[in-house]
């Protein structure tokens, strides 16, 4: 792959998407409309008013020519580029040419405020935008490798279809190469996403063995003292280990075992941190550890978060369900009787490292509550993903190493994409409470621990889909699709009768609700979130048929 050519109408997101696309695929990302801008140190519009288009047009053609004789780049074209001839054969030549296909109700949404766009300063973009995609789209069509459709929310869901499509082309002359599609890794391979949050950013390792990395974990220790969080189960499996190669990096390490169990992520718990933190004189400059799944990451972090006021702290996450969620985001907290996590923090840590041996040791009950999360990012934000879950849900349960893998990488991902546009729940990151509603009121219902986190949404995704289809979203063969992977992924589908008026009362317990009224997180379609309302006889058409 030399080069990679984007291609496509204004607002389409050629250079949102070429430079992610860019940074993965290790190459240089230019723009050609800036690349013009800089050598001529005029504005776009500017050349438009004062030269005419014609003249950018001849611009613009002289600076595709010359950027089409290197190699090593992700060029986003302007929309226009494709008019000339000349331009169209150097690019269909040199590189890979990605079209980037978007509705013009899209485009008008994107472009409505930005006065940058000189063809569109009309009374009627509409039309204008009609016109110019009856010209182009065949132009652009005519020199496509690939043709991606960018009316999907999410811009790292595009760019990995855009990677996935690439390494496929690159493999079709070699019979025995794997695609990112259908992932195979190394048992020694790590991969490395970074959560994009400013000064609060960090970094997420994903891979084998990480534990025995000794240097890993102690490179994010800044001060000299540490304190493990962990529970009672994972304790005799990893804490030795932590501990002693901590030590061996010079820290002075305490540790602080806690009961197993979502029943103790509670008052009680954080209070038994606390009291081990003063009494080892714990400062400012400590770090603590969470070891362990989310009820231990969502206890350290709401430590954290509290002791003077904010000290570091580092997921270790060893549950497919933390490994995929809990630990990517910075929701901390505790449970309530009368509602779940509703006490605590957003609260970023300071680097999260996930090693997947762990999961060898985890229960089939905990991997299958882990999966839970793992088709929930599929069914809201990425249907390529959920096709792919579907496909390979057996080895999945089979614990096989490169597609955990993949399935853990993908959902930290799209988390960490969602986390960066929406941190603090304001809107968009609430579409990662799909299937919670139904799923917290069953754990309350209960009682915690009775059903495991990851099981109750299970469950609560069925019955949201069920919900989904009431209100006309999706169609029947969603919602079997979705009840068929949840079952298959070992999790159940019928949830416990706890009596209408009392499913009621639960979920009117929720951080998503304002004003009294039950926010659900729906799909429409599915790969595609709705936050919305749902009138009481259909809710209620629901809880009847899913118990």
């Amino acid at each position: 792959m030399q080069n990679v050519f984007l291609v496509g109408l204004m607002g389409a997101g050629k250079t949102t998407i070429g430079r992610i696309l860019a940074r993965k695929l290790g190459l240089k990302f230019i723009d050609s409309d800036h690349e013009i801008e800089a050598r001529t140190g005029a504005s776009i519009p500017w050349i438009f008013e004062i030269e005419g288009e014609a003249s950018f047009r001849r611009r613009e053609a002289e600076v595709i020519r010359e950027l089409c004789g290197q190699e090593g780049l992700v060029l986003a074209t302007g929309g226009g580029a494709v008019l000339n001839a000349e331009s169209r054969a150097l690019l269909k030549s040199r590189g890979t040419v990605v079209y980037l296909r978007a509705t013009v109700h899209s485009i008008l949404q994107r472009t409505a405020h930005d006065k940058n766009r000189p063809l569109l300063q009309t009374a009627d973009p509409r039309k204008k935008l009609e016109e110019l995609m009856a010209v182009r789209d065949p132009l652009y069509t005519e020199i496509a490798d690939l043709v991606i459709d960018t009316g999907r929310p999410n811009v790292q869901s595009m760019v990995q279809t855009i990677l996935n499509q690439l390494e496929t082309q690159a493999c079709e002359a070699a019979p025995n190469c794997v695609t990112y599609a259908q992932p195979s890794m190394n048992e020694q391979s790590t991969i490395l996403l970074n959560v994009e949050l400013g000064e609060r950013s960090y970094p997420i390792s994903i891979g084998p063995a990480l534990l025995n990395d000794t240097a890993l974990l102690a490179r994010h220790v800044h001060g000299s003292k540490v304190a493990i969080v962990t529970n009672t189960t994972v304790a005799p499996l990893y804490l030795e280990r932590v501990e002693r190669g901590l030590r061996d990096a010079g820290k002075q390490v305490m540790s602080v075992i806690l009961p197993d169990g979502e029943e103790f992520k509670n008052w009680t718990s954080l209070m038994r941190i606390f009291d081990a933190l003063l009494e080892n004189k714990a400062d400012r400059k400590t770090t603590l550890v969470a070891l362990g799944g989310g009820v231990i990451g969502d206890l350290t972090g709401f430590a954290a978060a509290s002791y003077m006021r904010g000290v570091d702290f580092i997921q270790v996450p060893t549950t497919l369900l933390s490994q995929v969620d809990s630990s990517v985001g910075g929701k901390t907290g505790i449970n309530h009787p009368l509602g779940k996590n509703m006490i605590g923090a957003f609260y970023q840590p300071r680097a999260v490292i996930a090693d997947t041996s762990t999961l060898e040791t985890l229960p089939a009950r905990e991997l299958a509550a882990g999966l839970a999360e793992v088709i929930k990012h599929g069914a809201i934000i990425d249907a390529a993903f959920f096709d792919w879950i579907e496909a390979n849900i057996g080895k999945l349960v089979a614990r096989d190493k490169g597609a955990l893998a993949y399935a853990i990488a993908r959902s930290c991902e799209i988390k960490s994409d969602v986390v960066r546009q929406d941190e603090r729940e304001g809107g968009l990151r609430a579409i990662l409470n799909f299937g919670h509603t139904f799923g917290h009121a069953i754990e309350n219902g209960l009682g915690y621990g009775e059903w495991l986190h990851g099981e109750a949404v299970g469950c609560g995704m069925v019955m949201a889909a069920d919900l989904s289809q009431r209100m006309g979203l999706i169609d029947a063969a969603s919602v079997a699709r979705v009840r068929a992977l949840v079952a298959a992924a070992g999790l159940p589908v019928k949830a416990p009768d706890l009596g209408a008026e009392r499913w009621l009362e639960l979920m009117e317990v929720d951080k998503k609700n304002e004003g009294g009224a039950i926010k659900f997180i729906l799909l429409n379609p599915l790969g595609a979130p709705k936050i919305t309302n749902a009138p009481r006889e259909l809710l209620l058409a629901t809880l009847a048929a899913c118990v």
